[in-house]
């Protein structure tokens, strides 16, 4: 939640793979983004009720470079949405820095797998990287936006060679 992660950020193996809290002032109001990260390990699915507990929003990653991992993003759902039926739902592709080396017609299927996921879901579909600081920012707009009910301003991209932000 600091813009980026270099290389030698390691995630903990607590119970929780990692938690994080930031908190900005927006027009005066504290707003506090609390973020717990559970893995996407199976070993982990017992915390998703913690996680998913009093969640305004949350955040479905999967690896771009990597498509199993979007395929695996159905079950997350289903999971997430037991628990919590009004959470905003965001499908962020991570690791866009590697995704835009990958082929074509790679880029081109994974893109549709998510695009059609995102509609199913309802969500915004963003592509980002950590790494190179890509729509890092971007994502926590667009969550205030949504949690909020306000007019976001950023632009919408789905064009070849740019990381995909659609909201």
């Amino acid at each position: 939640m600091e813009g980026t992660f270099g290389e030698d950020y390691i995630i903990g193996t607590s119970s929780v793979g990692s938690c994080m809290e930031k908190t900005l002032v927006i027009h005066n109001k504290r707003c506090t983004f609390t973020m717990l990260d559970i893995l996407g390990q199976r070993d982990f699915l017992s915390m998703l009720p913690l996680a998913c507990d009093n969640a305004v929003a949350v955040l479905f990653l999967f690896d771009l470079s990597r498509k199993e991992t979007l395929t695996s993003i159905k079950e997350w759902y289903r999971h997430v949405r037991l628990l919590n039926k009004t959470a905003i739902p965001l499908l962020i592709g991570t690791k866009w820095d590697l995704f835009a080396t990958q082929p074509a017609e790679f880029q081109d299927e994974v893109t549709k797998q998510a695009k059609r996921f995102a509609g199913a879901m309802k969500s915004p579909l963003i592509y980002c990287s950590s790494l190179i600081g890509v729509n890092i920012s971007s994502i926590f707009t667009v969550i205030l936006s949504k949690a909020f009910d306000l007019n976001c301003t950023l632009p919408r991209s789905e064009q070849p060679g740019h990381p995909v932000f659609l909201y």
